[in-house]
């Protein structure tokens, strides 16, 4: 992270995937982002457009064998990422909400940039997690994308699905949500004097 700034870039390294990722928080959603599985870039291109984040990402992994390793490994560093680039929090809302719909679905978000990582994800159909979309991408690998993301910025994220039959749809719905209430979450308070915590720290 650069002084008073909320930048950070960061890579990581397996003999699963190779990941750089740089980020500013405070930017206006541009992105250039290439990991190999369009549909990820186009819901982590959602990501950064609706939290008016800039986010460019490059990866390479092993998605001749299975998409799962390079979107895993995204989700650990953009989380890691999100930490580092929020530093000691200070001023921060903290909290945020959002109801997204997109045609037929409908999700929910609500994030606390608590220090504490918790996801409680819920709502999917049956069979959701089975399918896939893009040809590449499946259902199970949003959820298995925000475990990661939320462990490693140590966020609390609630994600519900209220409504959904498309799967296309519903995976952008949850991602929109989701990056709604993290720029909530994420902005800068002017009413906000220090850490927004009884405890002094996030």
């Amino acid at each position: 992270m650069t002084a008073a700034t909320r930048t950070v870039a960061l890579e990581r390294s397996t003999s699963e995937s190779q990941i750089s990722l740089s980020l500013d928080l405070d930017g206006t959603g541009a992105s250039d982002i290439q990991t190999g599985v369009p549909f990820f870039d186009h819901m982590l291109t959602a990501f950064a457009r609706h939290s008016l984040t800039d986010l460019t990402v490059r990866a390479t992994g092993d998605i001749d064998i299975d998409v799962h390793h390079t979107v895993e490994d995204t989700g650990i560093l953009l989380g890691q990422a999100l930490l580092a680039a929020l530093g000691d929090k200070r001023g921060i809302s903290r909290y945020g909400d959002a109801l997204v719909p997109l045609d037929e679905a409908l999700a929910q978000a609500v994030v606390d940039i608590s220090g504490r990582p918790y996801l409680v994800h819920s709502g999917e159909p049956a069979g959701f997690e089975f399918h896939l979309i893009g040809g590449h991408f499946t259902g199970s690998m949003v959820r298995h994308f925000f475990e990661a993301l939320t462990l490693n910025a140590r966020l609390t994220v609630h994600l519900k699905l209220i409504e959904g039959r498309d799967p296309h749809h519903i995976a952008e719905a949850e991602f929109k949500a989701f990056a709604r209430a993290f720029r909530q979450a994420k902005a800068l308070d002017p009413l906000v004097t220090g850490v927004p915590s009884t405890k002094g720290a996030l």
